[in-house]
């Protein structure tokens, strides 16, 4: 059975019987009967005018047998656990009814004997009250002499005191014992200056006197020594004893800043040989410490002091604030120094950790001296020092971007991962150097920084420094300088290798889609930045991003279609069009531009999209040329062609060329691989058709260009957005070239064919 059940029972139990037995005898939870009317009825057997007969006579009339049985039993029950309750009680509170009586019995014994004690007190007090007016009486008569013997004796005491006076202050000043003598000196003074006219005390005067003049040049005299070997506890106590001798508050005033201005200047010459050129330098840390513990504490000390000493005098408070104000700005400018000596961006916990302490230790002065301009300096120390230290992580990510850009252009040289590996490592690195660099610049804002929750610096570093001056800075720093790649000169774009404008042009790209938003969301999230201020929106840098992928894009098009169009150019300049041989073969150059043009859309793919085209027609690849240019739509002007009609043909190419739509060799690129093809190849075939115009052909020259131009038309309509864009340019090249043909016989279609299938 479970003990605590049974526990719980017993007490209901008799919670429930208590209950009946206070509902019997009328009483209420504090067990007084309520107060409630007295009921006049005979028939309430509750109430107090009970009459059982009338009762019974009432329960005969109104009630059955059945009933009257009923009653009866019922009322037996309930006399029987009334009797029963009763008993109960009874055998539950026997024990407290025998403690209670054992009480009362020890009670009774301890009141007597306390009784006992109280007469015999009683007595003592009657008979030490007897005995004290037995003594008054019997020295009424002797109070009197008594008390005038006592002043006699205390006036003795004095006057041996004021006789033996000097010599106790000479041995006062012997024993350095100086507070002593001042003391004693003051007690005396008065009743020297007031008895001066009686000859022995202006005897005692004069003595006295000479020797608390010869006490206060004594300690003056520390003043004067500048070995420093007065510290700044004996100090205080010499001014405070020089004016208790009424010395000039003012000329001590000087003096014990003067003292006090040598003691702090060893101390800045301590912390100035430490940073000198040639010796090592100090930890930081290590540095402001020592500059707390002693430079800072002393100055501390002498504030205190001072104003302790020199409370009274008001005026020499502006003495004290010129005197702190120049020894601080010394200090400052040597914690400057050593701070500018920290250009390490390793490990930034340990300046932050210094300059807590130092804007720590500063407090203190500005609770002493609340009118110095020491605690503001020093906070514009420590804004300067984190602002610098914003400036050299800016550095060192830039250095970091740079140091990134070589290894990917080493990279690139020697190509043992693809372009996309690359751009995903140098994206990694560069987000993952974000964030290390946030993690130790967030330092500064830690909360058990003193300085981290100030107004003054918090919303300014947040902002300004880690938002604008670090983030939004480097983001633009990456952009500048990618677009800087597009600035170089020459023919194939100077040095820059062409897929670095690619990965740098997608790599700007990607900042403007996510990388931007991502970084400045996790900066305010970080540093939970004011937008308050002014600072840069994400659109604009986005946009500048976007701008930057653009002009690389549109930089590596050209690029690579210079180099395209390079090969072309030699190809038609160092080749004798007038006297070649019949062509049997497609010139290597072409198969060179197809291979290129293939390399190029590869590399392309690994960073953009494939993009949209034009629906291309079922027979793009065999698609025929006519010798003259655009004649393919009205191709019964072909045949037609004699020497002795040149200006007809002429003239229709030039009619069709007004209504034909132009063609923009350098317009922009979209951002998707069809568009940065199309934009190559049309720079390629462009310079193909200006290097035709400038040369003559006999009639081989013709045909190797037909089979040429055929060639290219087999491959390069995949690459590009619109297929009549190619067909287009590749008809003006042989039309170019039929127009300076001197006699232009065009070779057989199904001749080229073959040709350019065997090629």
């Amino acid at each position: 059975m479970d003990p605590e059940g049974s526990m719980l029972d017993e007490s209901g139990r008799r919670r429930k019987v208590h209950g009946m037995l206070k509902l019997y005898y009328g009483l209420n939870e504090e067990g007084k009967a309520p107060e409630q009317p007295q009921s006049l009825d005979p028939c309430d057997i509750n109430g107090p005018h009970f009459d059982p007969e009338l009762y019974l006579n009432k329960l005969r009339r109104e009630c059955s047998l059945g009933e009257l049985m009923d009653h009866e039993t019922c009322m037996v029950k309930q006399i029987r656990s009334l009797d029963s309750d009763m008993q109960t009680l009874v055998y539950e509170n026997y024990n407290k009814f025998i403690s209670a009586t054992d009480t009362i019995r020890k009670m009774k014994n301890d009141f007597k004997k306390m009784e006992d004690e109280m007469d015999c007190l009683s007595a003592n007090m009657a008979a030490i009250t007897d005995f004290s007016a037995s003594i008054s009486g019997t020295l009424q008569d002797q109070h009197a002499q008594i008390t005038k013997l006592s002043g006699v004796h205390t006036l003795l005491r004095k006057l041996q005191f004021l006789f033996e006076l000097p010599a106790r202050l000479n041995k006062c000043l012997e024993l350095q014992a100086y507070a002593q003598a001042v003391s004693s000196h003051r007690r005396a003074r008065c009743v020297l200056q007031q008895y001066s006219h009686l000859p022995s005390f202006k005897g005692i005067q004069d003595d006295c006197n000479a020797i608390m003049e010869k006490l206060a040049q004594e300690l003056r005299q520390k003043f004067r020594w500048e070995d420093g070997g007065t510290s700044a506890k004996d100090l205080s106590e010499c001014v405070e004893l020089l004016l208790q001798l009424d010395e000039p508050a003012e000329e001590l005033c000087e003096k014990f800043l003067s003292h006090a201005r040598s003691r702090l200047e060893q101390d800045l010459q301590g912390l100035e040989a430490e940073i000198k050129p040639h010796l090592p330098i100090p930890a930081v840390k290590e540095f402001i410490d020592r500059g707390c513990n002693e430079f800072v504490s002393s100055l501390c000390l002498v504030i205190t002091s001072y104003q302790e000493l020199f409370i009274n005098h008001a005026q020499t408070g502006e003495l004290l604030k010129a005197f702190v104000d120049d020894l601080a700005a010394r200090y400052f400018s040597l914690v400057e120094r050593r701070i500018q000596e920290e250009k390490g961006v390793s490990d930034n916990s340990l300046l932050v950790r210094a300059l807590d302490r130092f804007h720590r230790r500063l407090q203190a002065v500005s609770k002493l001296l609340p009118g110095s301009t020491v605690p503001n300096q020093g906070t514009e120390i420590v804004i300067r020092a984190a602002t610098e230290r914003v400036k050299q992580y800016l550095t060192a990510l830039q250095s970091f971007y740079m140091d990134s850009l070589t290894d990917v252009r080493q990279a690139l040289a020697t190509p043992r991962l693809s372009v996309a590996a690359l751009l995903s490592s140098l994206s990694a690195s560069i987000l993952n150097q974000i964030k290390s660099v946030l993690a130790s610049v967030h330092l500064f804002t830690a909360k058990d920084i003193t300085f981290s929750n100030k107004p003054y610096f918090k919303g300014e570093f947040c902002s300004q420094g880690v938002r604008e001056n670090l983030v939004v800075n480097f983001i633009r720093f990456v952009c500048q300088s990618s677009r800087q790649f597009c600035e170089s000169a020459g023919d194939k774009g100077g040095s820059t290798p062409p897929a670095l404008l690619l990965l740098l042009s997608r790599l700007c790209l990607d900042f403007e889609t996510s990388t931007i938003s991502y970084i400045l969301t996790l900066t305010d999230e970080q540093f939970l930045v004011q937008h308050q201020n002014p600072i840069t929106p994400v659109t604009t840098l986005c946009g500048e991003a976007r701008e930057a992928a653009q002009k690389l894009l549109n930089h590596y098009v050209k690029v690579q279609g210079l180099i395209i169009s390079q090969m072309l150019r030699k190809s038609v300049e160092t080749r004798d069009w007038v006297n070649t041989i019949e062509p049997r073969n497609v010139r290597a150059v072409m198969k060179r531009v197809v291979e290129d043009t293939t390399s190029i859309d590869v590399q392309v793919g690994l960073l953009y999209e494939e993009g949209v085209r034009k629906a291309h027609s079922s027979d793009s690849s065999k698609r025929t040329f006519s010798v003259y240019s655009s004649s393919r739509q009205q191709p019964r002007y072909a045949a037609s062609y004699t020497p002795s009609a040149p200006m007809d043909t002429n003239l229709l190419s030039n009619i069709h060329k007004l209504f034909s739509e132009r063609i923009d060799i350098f317009s922009s690129v979209e951002f998707n691989k069809v568009s940065v093809m199309t934009g190559i190849i049309k720079i390629s075939l462009k310079t193909f058709l200006e290097c035709v115009r400038l040369r003559t052909f006999g009639r081989y020259g013709l045909q190797q260009i037909q089979v040429d131009c055929h060639y290219l038309q087999m491959y390069l309509w995949r690459f590009v957005s619109d297929e009549n864009l190619v067909h287009f340019l590749l008809d003006e090249i042989v039309g170019s070239s039929a127009h300076r043909c001197l006699d232009p016989c065009p070779m057989e279609q199904s001749v080229i064919e073959v040709i350019c299938e065997r090629g």
